[in-house]
């Protein structure tokens, strides 16, 4: 499983952003007395209680906004909470209980993720019998806390770690592997998509039952291949967005969103006949925000096959998706179910890549090797230094780099370590998140810098979490090759 993520939701204006900050113990994410500042998610990596885990700041639960992006907002917030594996419901106790508090609670009601409610502005024990009123909710522990005057950080990093997923000890290869893989197959309209599903189930050695929901929801097809089960997601057709003209369009657009958040790994589905769209690339873009392994399926091969070569396709899709060029391709006939079975197989590899957890040792060892064959391009007259690196967790694979600086390192200088990565490591056709920390005051490790690690000597070969210290103030950045941009808040390569 990924790293568990920590939501914060709530009404507009209850300090949700000052929780973000206080509890990362840093400026990440703006504050104001304006309702509807944070818009987008805003994500810090904390390691607390021996556990790495996602802090996510999300938009005010029911505020309009005036640029009209009222709903994209609120995808936001449904995705943050779906994906959630500990929500924190933040109100005010100075304003006390509202209609918008009681309309936040029965949203969080749908939810089976626990929730603990978070009373902010509680700065004194005066305020205690105030913040009583939050029982009402009746949704998750309620903690009294105050950003302003540092009440109850600690208490509430303890809660949040006695909820977090058990994590089992020394684990290599997560359960995940062995249980079923979802395969979402995404795409515009009539590109085959069903044609597939339909192929799959009448497929000789192949045993199949379908769940169905309402017309145009996504329908999940079981079925048996060779002995290995899979789940696949047969998601509606996606119109441009300024084409959904009806209710039952505009969520068919959400229920394929999240069949692809659902997902193990997506098949995103071409039409060799039709040019490369709009609805294409916003999905292409949906599946890399996502880290979601990924194949570009051209289907309908057998119409062009005999007038066009497979490496025109295969150079159009790079040319068109340049900062997904790691994605495998495959052509095949959905009506015919030429390719389909080879399609499954290399499905069920990126499912296994996904899931791959490398040693310390060997990771450090490919970072150093890289570094030496190019050494990064000096910063204001410094060179830069990664100290060492750890890989966190799988699906997709999160590391952990080390180093002095994490601003300090180019756009290029990352994608170029990411793709030495690539190279040497299991993860040659997924997405990798790599965050870039700063290495704590009193942690001496330097498993990759060879020369401060010959002056530190064998002392620091302790295991990989004990010198983590989150209390100490540690920049990090979050670099993401499918947007080309860096958060100088947090930092993950896609």
């Amino acid at each position: 499983m990924g790293v568990p993520q920590v939501v914060i939701v709530g009404r507009p204006n209850v300090g949700k952003s000052s929780i973000f900050n206080w509890l990362a113990r840093k400026r990440l994410a703006i504050v104001d007395n304006v309702e509807g500042v944070t818009r987008d998610r805003v994500n810090y990596l904390m390691f607390e209680r021996d556990r790495y885990f996602e802090l996510v700041d999300t938009g005010g639960i029911g505020f309009e906004d005036p640029d009209k992006l009222t709903s994209k907002i609120d995808e936001q917030i449904s995705a943050a909470i779906e994906s959630a594996d500990v929500i924190l419901f933040v109100v005010d106790t100075r304003t006390g209980l509202t209609n918008q508090d009681l309309e936040v609670a029965r949203r969080l009601r749908y939810s089976d993720k626990p929730v603990i409610c978070v009373a902010n502005k509680t700065d004194d024990h005066t305020f205690d019998t105030q913040a009583d009123e939050f029982y009402k909710l009746g949704r998750g522990k309620l903690i009294r806390v105050s950003t302003m005057q540092n009440r109850g950080r600690q208490q509430l990093l303890d809660m949040i770690g006695e909820r977090l997923p058990k994590q089992v000890p020394g684990e290599v290869v997560p359960a995940a592997v062995d249980s079923v893989m979802k395969v979402a197959i995404v795409g515009r309209r009539n590109v085959g998509k069903s044609t597939l599903v339909n192929t799959l189930a009448h497929a000789e050695r192949m045993i199949v039952s379908e769940v169905a929901g309402t017309t145009r929801d996504s329908v999940d097809v079981r079925f048996e291949l060779d002995g290995k089960q899979f789940i696949a997601i047969d998601t509606p057709g996606l119109k441009r967005t300024k084409s959904l003209a009806t209710d039952v369009e505009y969520y068919s657009s959400h229920r394929a969103q999240r069949s692809i958040r659902r997902a193990d790994v997506v098949l995103m589905f071409f039409d060799p006949t039709q040019r490369i769209g709009k609805v294409d690339k916003q999905l292409c873009e949906y599946i890399a925000e996502n880290y979601k392994p990924c194949i570009f399926v051209v289907n309908k091969w057998d119409l062009v096959a005999d007038t066009m070569p497979t490496e025109k396709w295969v150079s159009y899709l790079h040319d068109t998706f340049r900062t997904m060029w790691y994605v495998p391709m495959a052509f095949v006939t959905g009506k015919t179910g030429r390719n389909v079975k080879a399609l499954l197989n290399h499905a069920q590899m990126l499912y296994k890549q996904a899931a791959e957890r490398v040693t310390t040792g060997g990771l450090n060892k490919v970072l150093r090797a890289a570094i030496d064959a190019n050494p990064a391009p000096l910063f204001q007259n410094r060179r830069p230094k990664i100290y060492y690196a750890t890989q966190v967790s799988t699906q997709p694979p999160t590391i952990v780099l080390f180093c002095n600086e994490p601003q300090a390192f180019s756009e290029p200088y990352r994608r170029y370590l990411l793709g030495a990565l690539r190279e040497h490591m299991p993860f040659a056709e997924v997405p990798i998140k790599l965050y870039l920390r700063k290495r704590a005051a009193g942690d001496r490790r330097a498993d990759v810098d060879a020369d401060e690690h010959d002056a530190i000597s064998s002392e620091h070969d302790a295991h990989e979490h004990d010198l983590h210290d989150e209390r100490a103030e540690h920049d990090g950045d979050i670099f993401d090759e499918h947007h080309g941009q860096t958060d100088p808040a947090d930092s993950a390569i896609g």
